[in-house]
């Protein structure tokens, strides 16, 4: 199934998220739908609460930037194969130099910034089978998952951005909080009663 996804200004995407057990109702048909939708976008990391779901977890598949020619070989390979769950994650140290990349979110639609972050993270989480994984991750794949780590903790990507770039953004953001975009999935929006 294909969940619409929820746009900015809903409060789902502002709630801290709650953790999950191995019980959680019906859990392999979400990571599925959620896989299914984000794919339906065009997307590289989906969040619960970008469906309307404020638990801890989110999904990521990086293939698209298997092929980007600016990465190394090494890093290609990886992001190739990189499809993963993250179920109840924490990240437990973020370290190096602060490197600036352009982002973009599914919830935040024709919205493109450069954002900083530090290119190695050590993170703790469940996997899909509820197994305990702590891996370092650096790079690309850092970044889709300190972006998709923001969402169940309540932030955005547009929360990192400076006064003044937050200014200029502002006006885009409210209309995307009306409905007043043109995105090609289906999406919700907080100041409508329909779906998209």
């Amino acid at each position: 199934m294909i969940y619409p996804i929820v746009a900015y200004g809903d409060p789902v995407l502002r709630k801290m998220c709650q953790d999950i057990s191995k019980d959680y109702p019906e859990l392999p048909q979400l990571i599925s739908d959620m896989f299914e939708t984000m794919y339906a976008a065009s997307g590289v990391g989906l969040a619960a609460p970008q469906i309307g779901i404020p638990i801890r977890l989110f999904i990521i598949d990086a293939e698209a930037f298997s092929d980007d020619p600016e990465l190394s070989i090494e890093e290609q390979n990886f992001l190739k194969n990189f499809k993963q769950v993250f179920i109840n994650a924490e990240i437990l140290d973020e370290e190096g130099e602060e490197w600036v990349f352009n982002e973009g979110c599914l919830s935040i639609p024709d919205v493109r910034e450069d954002v900083f972050r530090q290119p190695k993270i050590l993170i703790k989480y469940l996997d899909e089978k509820f197994n305990e994984q702590t891996k370092e991750f650096e790079g690309i794949a850092a970044r889709i998952i300190q972006h998709e780590y923001d969402h169940i903790e309540g932030k955005l990507f547009t929360d990192k951005l400076s006064s003044f770039k937050k200014r200029l953004i502002k006006g885009k953001l409210n209309n995307i909080s009306k409905g007043k975009v043109d995105v090609d999935y289906k999406m919700k929006f907080p100041l409508l009663s329909k779906k998209r």
